[in-house]
């Protein structure tokens, strides 16, 4: 699609659809190397979002169910379901995720902006880059 792949830290988001201007689905390729920095658990206000696992084993959390997603399986999330999802395996993970509506590519890089300025994170900014899209933090545990 002529679409270059976006950098968040270690993971590359590559959109197939973007539906985010239509509020319509969208489509992404998300790639998870093996222990990378992920996203905090956290759930969406706004949005629906089914994971199928292309390659490798990706570690999936939908509210209390823990599955490690092989390929050709999926999980599914709900609208404010709080979701998580890692890759302590050996190899790359490679998942093809789809959202109803479409959260849209600008907000990976509006968080990639945060992610990759080297350093820690600053939490304060990140949160409210996710709050801007509807995506709500979990409370710690």
């Amino acid at each position: 699609m002529g679409n270059a792949e976006i950098r968040v830290g270690q993971l590359g988001i590559n959109y197939i659809l973007d539906g985010s201007s239509t509020a319509s689905l969208g489509m992404f390729e998300l790639t998870v190397p093996e222990g990378s920095n992920v996203p905090p658990p956290h759930s969406h206000s706004n949005n629906e979002e089914c994971v199928y696992v292309l390659a490798g084993t990706l570690r999936y959390t939908v509210g209390s169910e823990t599955r490690d997603l092989t390929p050709g399986e999926s999980m599914s999330t709900q609208k404010g379901v709080i979701h998580a999802f890692s890759n302590p395996f050996s190899e790359t993970a490679r998942a093809l995720v789809v959202q109803s509506p479409d959260i849209g590519a600008q907000y990976f890089r509006d968080v990639a902006v945060v992610i990759n300025a080297g350093g820690h994170p600053d939490k304060a900014a990140l949160v409210a880059v996710m709050s801007r899209y509807g995506l709500v933090l979990a409370a710690p545990k």
